[in-house]
């Protein structure tokens, strides 16, 4: 017997220069999660897998505010993607 494979989640965060934390701007299970992760990989935006981070971010609403016991691991995350964007960067202006 096949086991059925388990929903996918997704959320999206968005962070400004200014802002108090990163707010939750998308998140859904299944299709909707699909389609989360699809605009992001159309607009170039880097796709983070970690199933432990986005159960913990899904109980956030939507349009809030991370909260605080959430900023190290997101602020990390976010670190980890600039310096990924930063040596992209670097490479296409050698």
């Amino acid at each position: 017997m096949e086991r059925a494979k388990p929903l996918q989640s997704a959320v999206a965060l968005a962070y400004q220069t200014g802002d108090t934390a990163p707010k939750i701007v998308a998140k859904g299970n299944g299709l909707i999660a699909e389609e989360i992760i699809a605009r992001a990989r159309e607009h170039g935006v880097f796709v983070h897998e970690s199933k432990e981070l986005v159960a913990l971010l899904m109980q956030v609403e939507l349009d809030r505010d991370i909260p605080p016991a959430l900023y190290r691991a997101v602020a990390e995350l976010l670190a980890w993607l600039y310096r990924i964007e930063a040596a992209g960067q670097a490479r296409d202006n050698a």
